[in-house]
């Protein structure tokens, strides 16, 4: 981990930060990402919440020579506490931990019959559990959202209200990406059901906001970025009760209305749960050969070219000398050094 000016080595054994010994270089190349989740690590308070701050290190610090062995640290960190969170599990009778696929994970909370589950089905055209009682969802239910040539994976979570919250709920929020907070905009008391879940996540430590986290590590409370969405756009008295909404919250959590039995505005729902998400889609190009646009490479807004040789292998990264750009603003294939910051759709040929 990166010391200012230089330094030795370190790796993270037992939640602490030790010297390795014999060496006289620390990892280079540590990506924003990487930093950020180091410090969730710090401040996790639970087993479940320091295991998914080891994932996200473990996924997004580069794969070159310089980390191999905080890369094995890691690992055998991971493995130890994944076997304490699922015999914790086992004892509870299930497991709360999600397990991250796809380009970004999305936790869909919100107050009992929100209508939550049929927005989620909506946008990942998978039949969700829909009832007219509450609290029908009673444990995580994650679905892949398709956006163009990427797929997004949204968590479906048990309601949450004052009278009643499952507390690993918070949890699952505090470890995604992102969330969506779903209401029903026909309700008569929708602002009054905003306010209760806003409540109860923030007395768990989670405060949901529209625009950046504050990037405060150490802060009492972990913010998250969020989007207000409103469900039941079709039913009576909808729009009336939505306009409402967006005075109040328009600018604190950036709101959204949708039908998911019209399918009103899901497309625009899709897109912004992209735009939240702040990555970029990389393709890459064989010399001599058309770019695979099949498959592309999925890296976080404001990553470098040596970033993405990271994530396509690890040795690609101390090797590369240079690359070229299809791209937005560049006239095609022109040479760019290993500090260009990648914008989404840019085609990349690594040399």
């Amino acid at each position: 981990m990166a010391q200012p000016g230089g330094g030795v080595a370190l790796a993270l054994r037992g939640g602490k930060i030790f010297r390795v010994p014999g060496c006289r270089h620390m990892p280079a190349n540590l990506t924003p990402d990487y930093l950020a989740a180091e410090q969730e690590f710090r401040r996790a308070k639970t087993a479940e919440e320091k295991l998914a701050a080891l994932r996200r290190m473990l996924s997004t610090i580069p794969k070159h020579k310089g980390t191999e062995k905080l890369q094995a640290d890691l690992k055998r960190r991971l493995a130890k506490l994944s076997e304490e969170v699922q015999s914790q599990a086992r004892r509870r009778g299930f497991s709360i931990h999600v397990e991250r696929e796809g380009a970004g994970q999305v936790a869909v909370a919100g107050p009992p019959n929100s209508g939550k589950s049929s927005v989620v089905g909506a946008l990942t055209g998978v039949a969700v559990p829909v009832a007219p009682h509450p609290y029908t969802t009673k444990a995580p239910v994650p679905a892949m959202m398709q956006y163009e040539d990427i797929r997004i994976q949204l968590v479906d979570l048990p309601p949450i209200s004052s009278e009643h919250a499952e507390g690993w709920v918070s949890n699952v929020v505090r470890n995604a990406d992102a969330a969506l907070l779903v209401v029903d905009v026909s309700s008569e008391d929708v602002l009054e059901r905003i306010e209760d879940c806003l409540s109860v996540l923030e007395d768990k430590k989670v405060r949901l906001v529209g625009g950046e986290p504050a990037p405060d590590p150490w802060a009492a409370v972990v913010e998250k970025k969020a989007r207000l969405v409103g469900a039941k756009l079709d039913l009576p008295g909808a729009a009336e009760r939505w306009r409402a909404v967006r005075e109040l919250y328009g600018e604190r959590l950036r709101p959204l209305a949708v039908s998911a039995a019209t399918l009103e505005n899901v497309e625009l729902l899709r897109g912004e749960i992209f735009r939240m998400l702040r990555i970029v889609r990389v393709y890459s190009k064989p010399p001599h050969k058309p770019p695979d646009r099949a498959r592309p490479f999925v890296v976080a807004e404001g990553s470098t070219i040596l970033d993405l040789a990271a994530v396509i292998h690890r040795d690609l990264a101390d090797r590369l000398r240079f690359a070229r750009v299809w791209g937005h603003g560049k006239f095609d294939g022109q040479r760019v050094t290993k500090d260009y910051v990648l914008a989404d759709g840019d085609v990349v040929e690594l040399v």
